[in-house]
């Protein structure tokens, strides 16, 4: 409002318009500035007189409005009346929160089955690929890898207003009616969109707070799975980053934040911009303990790598002479001139006659080996320093990044996937491969778990793998995918991709096998050239041996696969304690649970879940052997198939910490089951059957 045009201030006009929407009086024009009487007449609706008074009000108050919906209480505060606000502290609050947390309270009873079909080196391979619906993938995790994941990354919806997505909504159905809307399937046995997706459209009433409870529960879960030292990135865009500071401040912790980073996800160009073109993002980074969490690091470039050639138990490092390398007589220093020896007794030549080192300090180094002696062509001896990698102060990341932007993350995913012919609006994998190299910079070998609860078109799982490859690293993904339908006119449903999932899937193969050729297609020149390299290295020493290394040991063999496991019913049947249940239905369901399998469950599902369950990784090592699966070399056996003397006294013999049986294998001889109970409590191993 232009109150130097008109007589009336924002305030006086608010007054009229409520006093007009309380007692529904006509609204009069006459006095109502040109400004406020604009509105869209070219929209095809008709607006209502209701309507009309909500849209003038909101323009002249908008901070009156909450979702779209007049809050009293702050129209009250913006005209000046006195208010007493329910619940006067600082706080996060949304329509559903306490509803969010029930269903974050709420246990699964779904499980993951492995799908060795869609896998790559299952066996071999400690990376993991979960298709299923996040929530209760989270659910499932908590046990086997509660406090074990180092780095989190998500790039969750963004809720632009067009975003289809998942979240616990219906809280008024029962358990059974929501875990059965989430496993809602086609003919073909893909989840339905109708059955898992709804449009999140600004016109919805609650469209911030649908979207904070998809994220509440979610975050809620992922940060119980982070190691002490643990961090999580978020990817987010001015729609939300708003709440979603406000939310992970409530969930991690304020004084846990580490930094809002500000991508710039595009050049400056772009239409249909009313007022600026946005070049950014944010990646917001909170630590799980920031008393815990340690330092960041950018990795060094290539060539400052290729330096530090040498490595031992403390880490890569590389040579530095210990003479002084000024002219000769020149800054002579007494006490750094001395005669120094080999262990064995040889001279070692000072080539200066001056050492950087005084006599102490020389023995000193000596005695923790960072000292290398090497004999020249010439046979004299000469000595070289240890200077470690890790001693230097490792550069830090910005909160500025501009590595890569959203058009370079098309090209890569589309050189990798060049049939589906359309965005798929992904993330450069290098900067996720960023993100992960500043979070594990000091302990790359360290076998981390690298987590992404919404893995897309499986960006992370690219970048861990390229970043190992690079530095070789040894950190395994968990990367999780909803099964969300294609659409059907799309080239990437036309090329056979009936989900996101089967996508990611898809290029998670093809890193492996663009990795594979490319390591097998080093031509004969490269090597050549490698191996020219390394012997002019040796060269320094006066033969082809690095006293560092004298094995001359290779990087370590990538790990190149990925295990599929797909979220599933329980292989055991579950008990429905529903009210209003007579007699008969109650008596019929204690019949069904005289077995308590279900009819579709197989060994190898069962063994899945019991390693869930009982807390064992998805990488626990399985042997088959006397009817049984031993689990990580006898640490838990599960009796799935036979029970007798024989796979008793087998059982005992391997000497596990604990035993689990199915009860159905002792039906019919309950001495059989009395007396392996017994037995293995006197070997002091725990016996449960189910």
């Amino acid at each position: 409002v232009n109150r130097e045009e008109d007589s009336f201030s924002q305030i006086s006009i608010a007054k009229i318009l409520l006093m007009q929407i309380k007692s529904q009086i006509p609204v009069r024009f006459d006095n109502i500035p040109n400004v406020v009487k604009r509105r869209n007449i070219m929209d095809g609706k008709s607006v209502t007189p209701q309507e009309e008074k909500r849209r003038q009000l909101k323009e002249i108050l908008p901070e009156a409005f909450s979702e779209g919906r007049i809050d009293w209480e702050k129209l009250k505060a913006a005209l000046g009346e006195d208010v007493n606000f329910s619940s006067e502290r600082y706080a996060l609050n949304w329509a559903g929160k306490s509803d969010a947390f029930r269903i974050l309270q709420t246990p699964s009873a779904k499980t993951l089955i492995p799908v060795k079909s869609e896998s790559v080196n299952f066996d071999e391979t400690g990376h993991i690929f979960i298709e299923g619906e996040n929530l209760e993938v989270l659910k499932i995790l908590q046990r086997s890898y509660f406090g074990r994941v180092k780095m989190i990354y998500i790039d969750p919806p963004y809720n632009t207003g067009n975003d289809s997505f998942v979240y616990p909504d219906r809280f008024a159905e029962s358990t059974e009616e929501y875990q059965k809307r989430i496993g809602e399937k086609d003919e073909d046995g893909y989840m339905t969109r109708e059955g898992l997706f709804r449009k999140n459209s600004r016109e919805n009433g609650q469209y911030h707070s649908n979207w904070l409870s998809m994220m509440y529960p979610r975050l809620f879960l992922a940060k119980n799975l982070l190691r002490r030292d643990g961090v999580i990135f978020v990817s987010i865009d001015d729609n939300e980053v708003h709440n979603l500071r406000l939310l992970m401040n409530e969930v991690f912790g304020e004084e846990n934040f580490i930094s809002e980073i500000i991508w710039k996800k595009k050049h400056a160009y772009g239409r249909g911009h009313t007022f600026i073109i946005p070049q950014t993002e944010y990646i917001l980074c909170y630590a799980k303990n920031c008393e815990n969490a340690k330092s960041f690091g950018i990795t060094y470039s290539e060539d400052k790598i290729n330096e530090y050639k040498h490595e031992d138990e403390r880490g890569k490092y590389r040579l530095l002479r210990l003479w002084f390398t000024a002219p000769r007589g020149a800054y002579i220093r007494p006490t750094l001139q001395y005669k120094l020896y080999t262990p064995d007794g040889k001279t070692v030549d000072s080539v200066t006659g001056q050492w950087l080192w005084s006599e102490e300090r020389m023995k000193k180094e000596i005695g923790v080996n960072n000292v290398v002696f090497a004999e020249q062509k010439d046979g004299t001896v000469r000595a070289f320093k240890k200077d470690y990698l890790s001693s230097h102060e490792a550069e830090k990341p910005t909160s500025y990044y501009d590595v890569a932007t959203t058009d370079d993350a098309t090209r890569e995913f589309n050189a990798l996937l060049p049939e589906v012919k359309e965005s798929m609006f992904t993330k450069p994998s290098i900067l996720i491969g960023s993100l992960i190299s500043w979070a594990t910079f000091w302990e790359s070998n360290d076998n981390q778990i690298i987590l992404d609860f919404f893995a897309g078109s499986g960006t992370t799982a690219h970048a861990v793998m390229d970043l190992n490859k690079k530095d070789g690293g040894n950190r395994k993904f968990i990367c999780v995918q909803l099964p969300e339908p294609c659409d059907e006119k799309s080239e990437a449903y036309k090329a056979g991709y009936k989900t996101i999932a089967d996508i990611a899937k898809e290029r998670i193969r093809r890193v492996i096998g663009k990795m594979e050729q490319d390591d097998a297609g080093l031509s004969k020149k490269n090597r050549i050239k490698k191996e020219e390299k390394a012997k002019q290295e040796f060269d320094l020493f006066g033969k082809n041996e690095n006293p560092a290394n004298p094995e001359n040991q290779e990087n370590p063999v990538q790990d190149s696969g990925f295990k599929v496991f797909r979220l599933a019913d329980s292989n055991f049947k579950q008990w429905r304690s529903e009210p209003g249940k007579n007699i008969d239905v109650l008596q019929q369901q204690m019949m069904e649970f005289t077995d308590p399998l279900a009819p579709n469950a197989t060994a190898e599902n069962m063994v899945c879940e019991l390693l869930l369950k009982s807390g064992r990784d998805l990488n626990s090592k399985v042997e088959h052997k006397h009817n049984c699966h031993c689990i990580n070399s006898g640490e838990l056996v599960l009796m799935l198939e036979k029970a007798d003397e024989k796979t008793v006294d087998a059982v005992i013999r391997e000497n596990p910490e604990k035993v689990i049986a199915l009860d159905r294998l002792f039906e019919g001889n309950d001495q059989l089951k009395t007396n392996t109970a017994l037995r293995m409590r006197d070997a002091g191993i725990e016996f449960k059957s189910i």
